[in-house]
């Protein structure tokens, strides 16, 4: 396989669909606690009541070629089995929180499937470490846009809005200062790590959250105001619950 940043490979396009009919377009990552794999991506995209989204299955596009990125497959997940969701959610003190999870079977996976998961080991473990105003990577698939060619996600850059420590408003969630758009649901939002270990494998990268949404205030005058560019992401450590045996 060439060269090419793993972290790249952590993040795949999710469409969803009900029956045949297309409906959105959101991104997924990898994640991966002992010997079982999940695709993490927005609550939202499951299920959204507010927008009336109610697909029936999801697809990621996998590489399934680790010397040629340009070879891939659509895999389809269905999101229901005797009409209950496969999926997995949370809920905090402040009501529901916008992460969802859904164990792969590594079997029905393509044999050569090219992907980089990450692992609890890139979970922070102490919130005091990362400070406000520190630089941050949200990738993605913005809109969708991608590289068609290679099925590439595209990186973004963005900072911590808020202090790490204390739960914006009390929820589960800080926010990003960052250029985002729809179909960025479900990203990880990663910060470098400056010294990596062994058990970070290949991605030095902390996993600090699952960016969730763009902020707004009110009703905005489109004339006077630009749009705030601040966004939500999910506290990632809410992955250790969503994934425990």
């Amino acid at each position: 396989m060439r060269l090419i940043e793993p972290l790249l490979l952590t993040t795949a396009h999710v469409s969803t669909a009900k029956g045949q009919q297309p409906l959105t377009n959101a991104t997924g990552f990898f994640f991966q606690r002992d010997e079982r794999l999940f695709l993490v991506t927005s609550r939202h995209v499951m299920s959204d009541a507010a927008s009336q989204h109610f697909p029936d299955r999801i697809e990621i596009e996998l590489h399934v070629d680790p010397d040629n990125l340009a070879e891939s497959t659509g895999f389809s997940i269905p999101l229901y089995r005797d009409d209950k969701p496969v999926w997995r959610q949370g809920v905090d003190t402040a009501g529901e929180i916008d992460v969802a999870v859904i164990e792969l079977e590594r079997a029905a996976l393509p044999a050569k499937a090219v992907y980089r998961a990450f692992t609890p080991h890139h979970l922070p473990e102490r919130f005091d470490q990362v400070e406000v105003g520190t630089s941050l990577l949200v990738v993605g698939f913005p809109l969708g846009f991608h590289d068609t060619l290679h099925h590439m996600p595209v990186v973004r850059q963005a900072v911590i809005a808020s202090s790490f420590v204390l739960r914006f408003k009390g929820e589960g969630y800080f926010l990003t200062d960052a250029r985002t758009h729809r179909g960025t649901s479900g990203a990880p939002v990663v910060m470098r790590i400056p010294d990596p270990e062994a058990e970070h494998g290949d991605l030095p990268w902390m996993l600090l959250g699952v960016h969730s949404a763009r902020l707004e205030v009110g009703a905005p005058d489109l004339q006077l105001d630009e749009a705030l560019g601040l966004n939500s992401a999910w506290y990632a450590d809410i992955l250790l619950t969503l994934t425990e045996a």
